[in-house]
């Protein structure tokens, strides 16, 4: 089965063809290790917001995750930042909510606040 892809782990952006477990189209050896992660266990990094307290000037901290998360998680894992509420000062990289479904990934503050 032919499928195309856009590599993106570089900026030169290659033009892979996955054929019968072939790889072609890649620039470097980056670009054949995406694009079998992408049809085996896709997976992205994730940014959201959560509610900050004790801020007056800022209401929502952004957050993102320590790791790529598979892409099945990601909706869920997203629905769990809604009960989220975090407490003034947070420093960037601070963790928001942990171990995401036991992946050992977590939501980790993406700024700091005073």
């Amino acid at each position: 089965m032919k499928q195309e892809f856009i590599c993106v782990v570089c900026p030169a952006g290659c033009h892979l063809v996955w054929d019968d477990g072939e790889v072609t189209g890649n620039s470097c050896e980056r670009g054949e290790a995406y694009a079998r992660a992408e049809l085996t266990a896709p997976k992205r990094s994730v940014s959201s917001t959560v509610v900050l307290k004790g801020n007056p000037r800022h209401r929502r901290l952004p957050v993102r995750t320590s790791g790529p998360l598979n892409k099945e998680l990601i909706k869920e894992a997203v629905r769990r930042l809604d009960d989220v509420e975090v407490e003034a000062p947070v420093k960037l990289g601070d963790v928001v909510l942990e171990n995401l479904f036991g992946t050992r990934i977590d939501f980790v503050a993406a700024r700091s606040v005073n």
